[in-house]
């Protein structure tokens, strides 16, 4: 008897491994292209010329990890987040949301408390670290501290995660399990129809 290969099922099926295969592939070009930028981030970090402060999201990137000043003009707000001081101790990272003269806002990482409790800044100058700051934002942690803080943790960008070559895996090992899946469903197929 002869063995059917159903034309539409295995068309999906590797259709969807091509699918797979092709983001294992671009996790690993994501890879190469993660590693060059913490290697630039990296050496930014022993750069000791200051940047300006960048005005603008497109300038974010060529300002992380290096030393630059603002001057804050007005203190917002002042909230804790959670922070690690630069010991390595857990607790608070008190953050200044402030008021530019240009009219612009940035926050600036003042220093670090055990307490949660808001602290007293009135603004000025200040210089430090320029970090990251969310999914897009960036920071300035203030070096020395502000505020009678503690300092923080300088940023580190080994602190940035880099799992493209585990998603790659991921990728490669949902396509190999959906190519066996279907093999066995016809080979079953198959015996079920042989038997027949």
């Amino acid at each position: 008897m002869k063995r059917r290969v159903p034309v539409f099922a295995t068309a999906v099926v590797l259709a969807a491994v091509a699918i797979m295969m092709a983001l294992g592939f671009w996790q690993l070009g994501r890879k190469a292209e993660k590693e060059a930028l913490l290697a630039r981030y990296e050496q930014a970090r022993g750069i000791a010329a200051a940047v300006p402060w960048p005005g603008s999201p497109d300038a974010y990137p060529a300002a992380l990890y290096r030393r630059s000043r603002i001057d804050c003009a007005r203190v917002e707000r002042v909230e804790p987040v959670s922070g690690r001081s630069n010991e390595g101790r857990a607790g608070w990272a008190q953050i200044a949301h402030c008021r530019l003269r240009d009219g612009s806002v940035a926050r600036v990482a003042l220093g670090w408390s055990a307490q949660p409790e808001p602290v007293f800044w009135t603004g000025g100058e200040v210089g430090g670290i320029v970090g990251p700051a969310g999914k897009s934002g960036i920071r300035l942690v203030a070096a020395p501290a502000q505020a009678g803080l503690r300092d923080l943790a300088a940023p580190d960008p080994s602190n940035l995660p880099n799992n493209h070559l585990s998603y790659a895996v991921q990728w490669f090992a949902f396509a190999t399990t959906a190519l066996v899946i279907y093999l066995l469903a016809l080979r079953r197929r198959w015996s079920a129809s042989s038997s027949d």
